[in-house]
């Protein structure tokens, strides 16, 4: 089910945008890092491999019109991950949480500074695709020789060339064949990089506001139905072709007409990317699987998790009473919850609280009528 505030849709999204500036600063960033390096510094000993960047304290970044000023804070990051099967006969959710990506793989960047890796894949006809993409995926974004200069590249490259990976894969071993959406989250110095294929759903808290930090690929998107059409494909009865409920997903090569022919077919695997600067205000980061969102709205999960976390201040117990509470709503599908907050402290209270708006009209008509305004 899509399900989305709409009344709240036009300030989320002047929020979140990601403007033309902030776009094009990230490989500036990244090169101004490295003009400031010394002869000393440590970096990963791979071709055209150069340092991660690192934003410095009073920085005040130009986005449009407005300005926003980056106070000293101590960034400090600290995890939750809970799922549940549901009603469902079989788990095919997986997550993945890793503290230090390149570490893991062998790969020491600049001043060693850690680039956190998270992700949840939902995995649908099996779990072998989910699987697949969870173990490989993190793998290949290291291994790419402009990891990590020009990282929004990097990972949309690295999204495809899994894909296809498990194209060959599912070639030997048919019982794989399956397919799975995708969402990851990379975290390094204060940029946050959330890459989407599918409907798994990341959520920023930015002073107790839930900032989508991407965009639902179902059917009823219509920006998906003219990228669907434009490659020969359609959209039958609210499915793609007739046969899937997601427009962007790996795997599913098995099924036919959908990834076929010279562009690709229309089921995509390239994510859609957000890149913000995480400051101040920013108190954590939710990442759910669908299931999550056929029962919470962003800003309800938000506000949910902001009054547990000022309770016990866990995230770990955090993911698994968003899970409790989704199943006693009616949750039907698996559920994976990954938190990330960004300061020791729990979020503070609200100085003022959102006003209750009276709606006469469904969530789901909310979330469709958000997509037609969308274009």
């Amino acid at each position: 089910m899509c399900v989305k505030d709409a009344e709240e849709a036009s300030e989320e999204m002047e929020k979140l945008s990601l403007s033309e500036h902030d776009a094009k600063s990230w490989s500036l960033h990244l090169h101004t890092q490295l003009h400031n390096s010394t002869p000393n510094d440590q970096i990963c000993p791979k071709p055209n491999s150069l340092p991660l960047e690192s934003i410095s304290e009073d920085t005040t970044l130009a986005s449009g019109k407005k300005q926003i000023l980056l106070t000293n804070f101590l960034l400090t990051l600290r995890s939750g991950e809970w799922s549940d099967i549901g009603c469902r006969p079989f788990m095919e959710d997986t997550h993945i949480c890793i503290a230090d990506l390149a570490k893991k793989f062998g790969c020491n960047l600049l001043n060693e500074e850690a680039v956190s890796f998270y992700g949840v894949f939902d995995g649908h006809g099996g779990k072998g695709a989910a699987n697949f993409v969870r173990d490989h995926l993190p793998r290949v974004i290291v291994e790419d020789a402009d990891f990590p200069l020009e990282l929004e590249k990097v990972v949309t490259r690295s999204f495809v060339e899994t894909d296809s990976a498990f194209a060959k894969s599912c070639s030997v071993e048919s019982a794989l064949s399956s397919g799975t959406t995708a969402l990851t989250a990379m975290i390094f110095g204060r940029s946050l990089l959330v890459a989407n294929a599918g409907d798994c759903r990341a959520v920023l808290s930015r002073g107790g506001v839930a900032m989508e930090m991407s965009k639902d690929h179902r059917p009823c998107c219509i920006k998906e139905r003219r990228r669907i059409e434009s490659l020969g494909g359609y959209i039958d009865d609210g499915y793609l072709n007739g046969i899937l409920g997601v427009t962007r997903a790996l795997g599913d090569w098995h099924l036919e007409g959908l990834k076929q022919g010279e562009m690709g077919g229309p089921l995509s695997a390239e994510p859609e990317l957000k890149l913000v600067t995480l400051t101040n205000e920013d108190e954590f980061l939710i990442i759910g699987s669908d299931g999550v969102w056929d029962v919470f709205t962003s800003h309800n999960a938000i506000d949910f998790a902001r009054r547990r976390l000022r309770v016990h201040n866990d995230a770990k117990l955090c993911c698994k009473e968003v899970v409790e509470e989704a199943i006693k709503r009616g949750a039907s599908d698996n559920l994976t919850v990954v938190m990330v907050c960004f300061h020791m402290e729990p979020p503070p209270p609200l100085a003022v609280q959102r006003a209750r708006v009276r709606r006469s009209i469904s969530a789901e008509g909310l979330q469709n009528l958000k997509f037609v305004l969308e274009g």
